[in-house]
């Protein structure tokens, strides 16, 4: 059953946006105003009108404990006010100084994303009022933002239907077209579901546009965050050079290897592409893995050949295997939980 129970007709030019916190609704207009209702019997609150933006606003988001209202206007400005009595918090300028199209708080009430229609994307400390971090996309104006419920990560919407996942620190994540045209708006659902395997969680998404659309998509920070991760420490290692590949092994541990490095020219397009084989062949690494003190016990036994392969040696210097360290370590957590 659906049935009018009120309407209200206070505005004096298009509503934007309307948000509902415990016992509050809050409406913003093209009239440069946002009005604040009792949800007991949707009366005015005394201090609403609120006032202070010169142009458009467009959107307006309740913090979770339902005691701080953003809004955000074609002035370029997100503002914070006091939901109890009216009182004008802070006023937040988009660095760029463009129209802010969309506003959101985290599901901690920490942080304030605001997107604006140059797509730039800034995180807010909702606390101290500064900025904290800033980011943008490539194309289009941002028309949606949306938290993840745990908030480790939020997504964007653009005008050019480009949907984009950041995490809290503004790194850029995943970003896909979504819609043909523009995206309209994008929340996630409040209950995350599991694999049912490994215990992962995954959280669904609902975007829709003006193709007319709605998709639901399962985001999972775990996966995205590893992807983007392994995507920015290649490109970051290919630009290495011979240099900041012998640093690295300094910093590592094995400056015992920097010389049969330099000798063959390895930066780091050359190590992204080392294989067990080239390390053995060419760089006369023995490339298996052994006990530590199983090993030193065939070297002080003056045996100067591979236990695998009985290939002579070309060094007595160990290295440490530490990708296989830290998967040791990660199944004895996971298994003494």
């Amino acid at each position: 059953m659906v049935k009018l129970i009120h309407t209200l007709a206070d505005h004096g030019d298009d509503v934007n946006c309307c948000a509902f916190s415990f016992s509050l609704l809050a409406t913003c207009s093209l009239d440069k105003t946002i009005r604040l209702y009792s949800l007991r019997d949707f009366t005015e609150l005394p201090h609403s009108p609120l006032k202070f933006h010169t142009y458009a606003v467009h959107c307006c988001c309740f913090s979770p404990s339902g005691h701080i209202l953003a809004s955000c206007s074609t002035d370029g400005t997100t503002v914070l006010w006091n939901t109890e009595n009216g009182q004008m918090l802070a006023v937040m300028e988009q660095p760029s100084g463009s129209p802010v199209r969309v506003c959101q708080f985290s599901p901690d009430s920490m942080c304030l994303a605001s997107g604006a229609a140059d797509g730039t994307v800034v995180l807010w400390n909702a606390q101290s009022y500064k900025l904290y971090r800033c980011g943008s996309v490539k194309d289009g104006s941002l028309a949606a933002c949306a938290f993840s419920p745990n908030g480790s990560f939020f997504v964007t919407g653009s005008s050019c239907g480009d949907l984009t996942v950041w995490d809290d620190k503004m790194r850029c994540l995943h970003s896909e077209k979504a819609h043909d045209l523009g995206i309209t708006c994008c929340d996630f659902s409040s209950q995350p579901v599991s694999d049912g395997e490994q215990g992962l969680q995954f959280f669904r998404l609902a975007s829709c546009g003006q193709d007319c659309q709605v998709k639901i998509w399962i985001v999972s920070f775990t996966h995205i965050l590893a992807r983007s991760t392994e995507h920015q420490l290649k490109q970051f290692t290919e630009d290495w050079s011979e240099e900041d590949v012998s640093t690295w092994l300094c910093a590592q541990d094995l400056k015992d290897l920097v010389g049969i490095f330099k000798m063959n020219n390895i930066d780091g397009k050359e190590l992204l592409n080392l294989t067990k084989e080239s390390l053995a062949d060419d760089l006369k690494i023995d490339g298996y893995s052994y006990e530590k003190e199983a090993m030193e016990n065939w070297i002080s036994k003056k045996k100067r050949t591979s236990p695998m392969t009985n290939l002579v040696l070309p060094s007595a210097v160990l290295t440490p295997n530490r990708t296989l360290k830290m998967a040791i370590n990660r199944w004895l957590e996971t298994h003494q939980k």
